[in-house]
């Protein structure tokens, strides 16, 4: 039997993250195991998490499937996956989220209630107690959340956490391959679907925990991605068909406002170790972020072997 939904986990040397990705996706009730399976990507140069994997599928309420992709990059993964994912849903969860056992059936309820392309759910990440200073806006930084009540809503969302219609894909390599290195593939994916019509719905019933590995909870690396994410409207502007000149230039003049109310809060946040400095200077970031877009200026956050 084809099954109807594909679980889709995209993984990269993150066995325990990945351990428990894996335990939760396996133990999603009100859905009918006949009609689900899992399926597991690796992205490590050589295939680390098979072992696990294999170990895993044996005693699994449905099938699992184990693909590896050695070519690294979150857009190459991403596409692989597909190729060997057979449901008509695809249903995306990442290495470091945990699904409560009702996450599936939410993200179904609302897809089946709205007739949307994609649904998106919240993200509540955990920060370990070990992490003191900046814990709120570390745990801020990585969830996901939104005030919108259940059904459709005007804008999208990152993949992790996402129910699509496989069906509302491009036939092709639906994640720009281009985005392998710098993120956004499933920024410019989405933005390429609500441009050709596609509908998407907010499920806010349908959440995960997300555990950030230990090494992501610093400024520094916050404050990278922070600047990442103001590039993305500018970048998507700019790689638009046809191109987006008034949209980038937009952008730009947001981002240059932007810098200029937070950054001198930031500075001086900083230079006096308020506590609440993260707030401010991750502001200041994305404005910058949304004005230096271009290419010495992206920042390469996957795609690395080693």
């Amino acid at each position: 039997m084809t099954p109807a939904v594909s679980i889709v986990i995209p993984t990269q040397r993150r066995p325990a993250g990945l351990a428990a990705a894996m335990a939760s996706a396996l133990a999603q009730a009100g859905v009918d195991p006949a009609t689900v399976e899992l399926v597991i990507a690796d992205n490590d140069q050589v295939p680390s998490a098979r072992e696990a994997v294999e170990a895993t599928a044996k005693a699994a309420p449905f099938p699992v499937v184990y693909v590896h992709e050695p070519a690294a990059g979150v857009a190459n993964v991403r596409n692989t996956a597909l190729t060997v994912a057979r449901g008509g849903i695809i249903a995306f969860l990442d290495d470091d989220q945990e699904a409560p056992s009702g996450w599936l059936a939410g993200l179904l309820a609302v897809q089946t209630a709205t007739g949307a392309d994609v649904v998106f759910g919240p993200v509540h990440a955990r920060a370990p107690e070990s992490v003191t200073e900046h814990r709120a806006y570390f745990e801020r930084f990585f969830s996901r959340l939104d005030d919108s009540a259940e059904g459709l809503i005007d804008h999208f969302y990152g993949c992790g956490n996402s129910l699509i219609r496989r069906a509302a894909l491009p036939a092709h390599q639906p994640f720009a391959v281009e985005r392998n290195q710098i993120g956004g593939e499933d920024d410019l994916l989405f933005g390429n679907l609500q441009a050709a019509g596609a509908r998407f719905a907010w499920a806010p019933k349908a959440w995960v925990w997300e555990d950030p590995v230990p090494a992501r909870l610093t400024l520094r690396y916050t404050l990278a991605r922070a600047f990442g994410y103001g590039q993305g409207p500018t970048e998507h502007c700019w790689s638009a068909t046809p191109r987006d000149i008034p949209g980038v230039v937009k952008w730009m003049l947001v981002g240059l406002a932007q810098t200029a109310v937070f950054g001198p809060i930031a500075l001086a946040k900083w230079a006096l170790r308020r506590p609440d400095r993260a707030a401010a200077l991750d502001r200041a970031a994305r404005g910058l972020g949304k004005t230096f877009w271009w290419g010495p200026f992206r920042l390469n956050f996957y795609g690395r072997t080693a």
